[in-house]
């Protein structure tokens, strides 16, 4: 298996955090709360609905995002950014979105054979399935990768957009509903683009497919995909299958919430243990996390591509940001937390006690997450030896982000706070023949 990367990615959603050149505080911040990687939506220009995901002009900026009062270009402004995000020991990222552009884009006078049209002579708009039945974006305009007369036109014009990000100091791209283009155009453009740019990284977002749709997806080169363990009850053996599933293909990333769900404070009704219980559990279950931008202080008011601006930042007495930081150590300092490693449910008979172990064999590194699914009560977890659960058998250190323990002996007996996770470690060593 190749070794993953350490992965923790910060959010840095553009309409809340503002400007190009206001940026250098959130990074900062994500810098101080140990990520290393910086995720930002769409800047392009944008179509008349104002959604960062309708874009009109892919080689120009959202006006939103650009200071009038400064000198320098807007170019010139992203590019100070991602430079002192780089500085810090940032890495950024940024969504390619090239299933739909705006219905307003002039691509739709200039190379009309681009796109998807109905019977009815009129373009074909993205739609979805959700509780309310059948969604359809009218503000985008779908474009046909699969049966288009000017395949190598339409490839051609995204290689330059990539290549334009790249320019401006982008190293990743998360490719917005990759599953809905053609495995062969991805392995065709993640190829071309690493003739010149080796080291630049490529996540596949198939949230939605079924797991046969993001495992073709995956293997057309992406580095990673983005699961779907923020909807995990802790119980179903679903997201063990998927993890199952895929990991001999491509690592994947969690995340606690994102910009397209409800926050999770608003969602938990401001439980705090809640919001760590589901951080630690996100950044540990697989090789990377992605935290959006505010969760760190318990922001309620969910992120909105179209009406979400810097006065929306809220204030709140939530501060999360050294628990964070804690975690992300953690992911940081063991392989064991940076790879999609072997992951199994232990049978436990209180069932509200969610008992994991994880073992990274390449590395011989092992880990037991007691994790209290129970956000309001106490819950007691005791095991008469502790240590036959892992397969070293070999002593347990406690690196929780919380109430670490200096010894952990094999009968083990503990009660947990609510929402509380113990992360225990324990490696191999060898003697060299």
């Amino acid at each position: 298996m190749k070794q993953p990367e350490k992965m923790i990615i910060y959010n840095l959603f553009p309409l809340l955090a503002g400007k190009f050149t206001e940026w250098d505080s959130h990074l900062l911040r994500a810098f101080e709360m140990g990520f290393n990687w910086v995720f930002v939506n769409p800047i392009n220009y944008p179509g008349f609905s104002g959604s960062l995901y309708s874009l009109k002009d892919y080689f120009d900026f959202n006006p939103l995002l650009v200071d009038g009062n400064s000198k320098k270009t807007p170019g010139q402004q992203i590019k100070d950014a991602i430079k002192h995000a780089e500085k810090l020991g940032l890495r950024m990222m940024i969504d390619l979105v090239i299933n739909h552009c705006a219905i307003d884009s002039e691509l739709l006078k200039t190379n009309p054979g681009w796109f998807k049209w109905e019977s009815n002579g009129k373009v074909s708009h993205p739609f979805a399935f959700d509780n309310r039945g059948k969604v359809v974006w009218g503000d985008l305009a779908k474009f046909d990768h699969k049966n288009t007369k000017d395949k190598e036109g339409l490839f051609r014009y995204f290689v330059e957009v990539v290549k334009f990000l790249l320019q401006l100091g982008f190293k990743g791209f998360r490719c917005d509903a990759a599953y809905q283009i053609p495995k062969s155009f991805w392995s065709r453009l993640i190829s071309e683009i690493r003739k010149e740019s080796p080291d630049v990284l490529f996540f596949a977002e198939t949230l939605g497919c079924t797991p046969d749709q993001t495992r073709r997806t995956a293997s057309a080169g992406f580095d990673y995909i983005f699961n779907s363990s923020k909807w995990w009850d802790f119980r179903n053996q679903w997201l063990m299958r998927q993890l199952s599933f895929l990991r001999d293909i491509v690592p994947s990333i969690s995340f606690p919430e994102s910009h397209d769900t409800v926050r999770l404070c608003e969602e938990l009704n401001g439980n705090i243990e809640g919001m760590k219980q589901r951080y630690l559990f996100s950044a540990l279950f697989s090789a990377g996390v992605m935290m959006p931008i505010g969760f760190e202080f318990g922001f309620r008011k969910r992120l909105h591509v179209v009406n979400t601006r810097p006065e929306d930042w809220e204030t709140t007495n939530i501060d999360l940001t050294e628990f964070i930081k804690k975690v992300n150590a953690i992911k940081a300092s063991h392989i064991v937390f940076q790879q999609d490693a072997h992951t199994e449910m232990l049978y436990y008979s209180n069932p509200n006690i969610l008992f994991m172990w994880k073992a990274a064999g390449d590395v011989n590194e092992e880990s037991l997450i007691i994790l209290n699914k129970d956000i309001y009560n106490y819950q007691h977890f005791y095991a008469e030896d502790l240590w036959k659960f892992t397969a070293m058998e070999t002593p347990l250190s406690d690196i929780s982000p919380e109430y670490a323990l200096d010894y952990i002996d094999t009968r083990f007996s503990y009660n947990l706070r609510p929402g509380q996770g113990i992360v225990l470690k324990t490696s191999r060593e060898y003697i060299e023949d």
